[in-house]
């Protein structure tokens, strides 16, 4: 498909820290376009490894309903394009407003395709951006086959194509810029990550200011916030559980769960869904409030892990943030 094919831009609104070296303060749409915006975010819900997911996603769906925010988004890992899950996006649909997807690489379990996804999700293409009050947002595509590891399970990457796009889209907006990808840019995600950031920071460059001002991402099943070159880095922790692997063995669930979930197992379950819910002041502070639980059953590290197997630590929470853009 050729690169034109992919710029689906959906206009839905009027226009409206430490700085790197050379990039100047005044990074903001004019006041008079700015507006108030707010949007919820779920990420990894995971549907097809869960029990409960149906249940999560309804809660986040009347939390957003009684918040009425501009527009909800889920992070990916959301579930496999097949009819038995048509009762996930049912209750994706129960929210009235604006809604957005993300793919992620689990969403290709099953050998399910690129097509039947964005068929499923009905997205414009797997990678597309949208303008809303004042705010071009940018959604990624991080399932990309790398010419290095052809085989892998779960490609990570991003191609020749989608750069091309991804710059020529910023540089065509004088919007403020907030990208969103399943998987990190700035933590062990897109294999060519290094590559996206400093796109996303030449194309700061270019504009004289801090265009491109947030990613948030998700796939780790963390709750962590860096800063780089001036750009803010938000990784949303999963809806459901934080992932261990097949060195741990979780036992504190009913049996008959890992009849039918075999990879419980390996994880680290939430016992009440988190998101997060996102807004942008009219002083352009990102505001996001969050939501915390507590483990279900075993914790990572009643199952033996240690506080420093990781990066990040496990957190049952998304935390509550204030960010200056």
């Amino acid at each position: 498909m050729k690169r034109n094919d992919f710029l689906k831009t959906v206009a839905l609104g009027a226009a409206g820290g430490i700085l790197p070296a050379g990039l100047k303060a005044g990074n903001r749409a004019p006041a008079a376009g700015r507006k108030q915006i707010s949007f919820g975010i779920i990420s990894d819900l995971h549907q097809d490894f869960s029990f409960d997911a149906p249940d999560r996603l309804r809660a986040f769906i009347q939390s957003m309903n009684q918040k009425k925010p501009d527009f909800i988004l889920q992070l990916g890992d959301f579930c496999v394009p097949k009819d038995e899950n048509k009762v996930i996006m049912d209750i994706w649909s129960q929210f009235p407003g604006s809604k957005y997807h993300v793919i992620g690489n689990h969403e290709f379990d099953q050998q399910s395709t690129l097509d039947q996804i964005v068929r499923f999700f009905k997205m414009p293409a797997n990678y597309y951006s949208f303008d809303i009050k004042g705010y071009h947002f940018i959604v990624l595509d991080g399932n990309g086959k790398n010419p290095s590891t052809p085989d892998a399970r779960y490609p990570s990457y991003f191609n020749e194509d989608q750069l091309g796009w991804l710059e020529n889209d910023i540089n065509a907006t004088a919007l403020p810029c907030i990208v969103f990808c399943h998987q990190g840019l700035d933590h062990n995600g897109v294999a060519n990550r290094e590559s996206v950031r400093l796109l996303l920071q030449n194309c700061n460059k270019k504009a004289g200011h801090l265009k491109v001002k947030a990613v948030f991402s998700g796939h780790h099943h963390l709750d962590y916030y860096n800063q780089i070159n001036g750009i803010h880095y938000v990784q949303v922790n999963s809806a459901t559980y934080r992932w261990l692997g097949k060195a741990y063995n979780n036992t504190s669930l009913p049996a008959t769960h890992y009849e039918k979930y075999p990879l419980l197992r390996n994880m680290a379950y939430y016992e009440d869904p988190i998101w997060a819910y996102v807004e942008i002041s009219e002083n352009g502070r990102l505001i996001i409030e969050g939501k915390k639980t507590s483990w279900k059953g075993l914790s990572p590290y009643d199952m033996g892990m240690k506080p420093v197997d990781w990066e990040y630590p496990s957190l049952t929470s998304v935390s509550a943030r204030r960010i200056q853009l």
